[in-house]
């Protein structure tokens, strides 16, 4: 087959699939590879050690370590842009990033992308290939832009025009040559420095440098330690991930919202009150945990992660009403939850004042 006809064949089939879209890059060493290396060797990821175990550094480097023979890189990204404009939250709200909002963006893609291989073989038999999501050792970002799928902002982000920044990037390693699509190249973040000034705990030293360390959504999910006792406040009730460089993002204003039914819960959502979220973890085992949030997310952290930074949210909402289910908190049988607890109840202590 014609290896054009074959490009859009493929290109059309992922966008049947619900991919937002969907490029072609080829498989060569990543053009900000010596950046990665940099950011290694500062330590800016943090315990995410297995981003810099040996075999993995050497694939994200090199897509022929992942996948034998790999020529191409399928890249696809899908949107996750809200529909309903940005609304006050409350102190005692949960703040849950976006994409934990439903399914595990994981078991979607690879779903997607397994549809996707399924329909490539139809016609092109030969081919192997293998499906990544995040999780896998490839530099996802900068192959999308090297795939025209948009910039790399300062915020680290994919952002494109139209689809702006809340986007879920996966690829399909291939064996096939196929031409690339065009690079993106315009920087089209300009001047603009909003997403550095709103970070609360200054996790974007400077544009696309990212100090995971510091980033609410490190803290959040892949920490499985205490959270450093300086960034607590800066948390505030945001229990897993954080939007706020999106949020202020300019490209999202206008961005085309994402379908809603690609990430369908299909299962009870976590409660939007802290308070009630707590008092739900607390009478669970590490087995109905499992249960209840299989699937999602939420997972991640796991329950003693997600009681943790419950804890952290209700200190720094300074809401007397979490006294009682913090007070409970520091009789879990996790060592991390009545850490959380006892400082979360000094803090709301002391925003009460020497009165109370």
């Amino acid at each position: 087959m014609d290896t054009e006809v074959l490009r859009e064949r493929i290109r059309q089939a992922g966008l049947d699939l619900g991919f937002a879209q969907v490029g072609f890059a080829p498989a060569e060493t990543p053009l900000h590879a010596n950046q990665y290396l940099r950011w290694l060797e500062s330590g800016w990821h943090g315990e995410m050690a297995y981003m810099a175990r040996e075999d993995a550094v050497r694939r994200r480097l090199a897509p022929a370590e992942a996948l034998p023979g790999c020529r191409t890189l399928i890249m696809a990204c899908l949107s996750y842009a809200p529909s309903l404009p940005l609304r006050r939250v409350e102190a005692t709200e949960a703040v849950v990033a976006g994409y934990a909002k439903g399914r595990d963006y994981h078991q979607v893609f690879e779903e997607k992308l397994e549809a996707l291989a399924e329909r490539i073989h139809a016609f092109c038999p030969e081919a192997a290939m293998r499906p990544y999501v995040d999780y896998g050792p490839v530099l996802e970002r900068d192959h999308a832009q090297r795939a025209g799928l948009g910039w790399i902002g300062k915020n680290t982000l994919l952002i494109h025009p139209g689809l702006g920044s809340y986007l879920l990037l996966g690829e399909l390693l291939i064996t096939i040559p196929l031409d690339p699509d065009p690079p993106f190249v315009p920087d089209h973040c300009g001047t603009c420095a909003r997403c550095i000034d709103a970070c609360p705990t200054g996790a974007i030293r400077g544009p696309r440098l990212l100090d995971a360390r510091r980033c609410i959504s490190y803290l959040t999910i892949e920490l499985r330690g205490p959270i450093p006792e300086e960034l607590r406040p800066l948390v505030g009730n945001r229990v897993l991930g954080c939007d706020i460089c999106q949020e202020v993002c300019p490209w999202n204003e206008d961005a085309v919202p994402g379908n809603p039914q690609t990430f369908h819960l299909g299962r009870p959502v976590s409660p939007d009150s802290m308070l009630r979220w707590t008092e739900e973890l607390l009478v669970l085992n590490d087995e109905e945990f499992r249960e209840r949030y299989r699937g999602t997310a939420l997972m991640r952290p796991r329950r003693a992660g997600l009681l943790r930074n419950l804890c952290v949210g209700l200190g720094n909402s300074g809401d007397p009403a979490a006294v009682p289910v913090l007070a409970r908190c520091i009789q879990d049988r996790s060592e991390l939850v009545r850490e959380h607890a006892a400082w979360a109840l000094e803090r709301i202590e002391a925003a009460a004042g020497p009165s109370a």
